[in-house]
């Protein structure tokens, strides 16, 4: 083949590449741009809405403790000498004074006895000698001397009813006997201890307040005190600690729990609710909750025309009922179904929902 017929040949394949070419762009150019928000923009997405109203709750503050007897006596004995009895028995209610434990008397009555007769004698030997000094018989001295000897032998006569006195072993407070140191038959000495009485009413809550937050707290403010077994008790703000401690910069507080009837144990561990601020908030359920595209915790909501409103929020309080947060409007049309397919800003078609009771 010549050259000019290869040359002819490669320019009809050009051309023919160029206006297929030609071709297909003008195609591209001229056909109209898709609409991508077209289909949006004819058809909202469609959420449903539930009508819900602020209203007031108490912002608490939460925190963990322990609840302590209000009172707690070592009864120890004041003389020594063997166990006689125990009149009382473990968890006995008693009242102050009540006898709890008796030390046996052994020789006891028997210096008693000598220590009234030696009263008796000094007594005499006293008028015996004022008398005698009275009518110049004697000097003035031993009228002195007789009185001291008597003085001496009243205060041996005290000692020993003292002492005597001191086998009855009594609760100093009334509470209910918790432990018993000694049984019957043993022997103790002066300053062992025999048994101990609690006094379960009031209990005390004790609780560690953050440095941050004791500002919130004041004495004679309620508390709400949760025990293990479920139950719910009222208390009040006894005491607040005037100096944080060093380790853990808390503040010791401590709620008296009224327990007349003796029923609630302590040394348990309580949560400790304490109110410190009432504020307007809504009760949702936890899975309204949303992040926005910066993190934000929120509640997705509808307008007055009917679009999409990012609420950012705060958790006031939760319990098995949801949670109250605050940051939406005090009237709210919140999204319930559907929050997950829309954004803020964005038209919706609404579905309303049965009102959501107030908190």
């Amino acid at each position: 083949m010549s050259f000019v017929s290869r040359n002819r040949s490669a320019l009809i394949i050009a051309g023919a590449a160029l206006l297929l070419a030609a071709w297909i762009l003008s195609g591209v150019l001229t056909r109209e741009p898709p609409r991508i928000n077209e289909r949006a923009e004819a058809a909202p997405m469609s959420v449903a809405v539930r009508e819900s109203e602020a209203g007031p709750v108490e912002r608490l503050l939460s925190l963990q403790g322990e609840v302590q007897a209000d009172q707690r006596v070592s009864v120890r004995a004041e003389t020594s000498g063997r166990i006689a009895s125990l009149p009382v028995t473990l968890g006995q209610a008693v009242n102050a004074g009540d006898e709890i434990a008796r030390i046996a008397m052994d020789d006891r009555e028997a210096r008693l006895r000598r220590a009234e007769a030696a009263v008796a004698g000094r007594e005499t030997d006293y008028r015996a000698a004022r008398q005698l000094a009275q009518e110049g018989l004697q000097a003035q001295l031993r009228v002195e001397t007789a009185l001291a000897e008597l003085e001496a032998a009243r205060a041996e006569l005290e000692a020993i009813r003292l002492d005597i006195a001191n086998t009855r072993i009594r609760a100093p407070i009334a509470g209910v006997i918790n432990h018993r140191y000694a049984e019957v038959g043993d022997f103790v000495s002066r300053g062992d201890p025999v048994a101990e009485v609690l006094e379960n009413n009031p209990l005390r809550a004790v609780v560690q307040v953050p440095q941050h937050s004791v500002h919130r707290v004041s004495v004679g403010g309620t508390a709400h005190v949760l025990f293990v077994d479920g139950s719910e008790h009222e208390g009040e703000v006894r005491y607040i600690s005037a100096r944080a401690d060093t380790a853990t910069r808390t503040f010791r507080v401590e709620i008296t729990v009224p327990n007349p009837d003796r029923g609630l144990p302590s040394g348990v561990s309580v949560q400790v609710r304490i109110p410190v601020q009432q504020v307007m908030a809504h009760r949702i359920s936890p899975a309204l909750v949303a992040l926005d595209d910066r993190g934000r915790l929120g509640v997705k909501t509808v307008d007055d025309e009917d679009r999409v409103a990012f609420h950012e929020i705060e958790a006031v309080r939760a319990d098995v009922q949801g949670i109250w947060v605050t940051g939406l409007p005090e009237r709210a049309r919140i999204i319930t179904i559907g929050q997950g397919f829309v954004n803020a800003g964005e038209p919706v078609r609404v579905v309303e929902e049965p009102a959501a009771a107030s908190p």
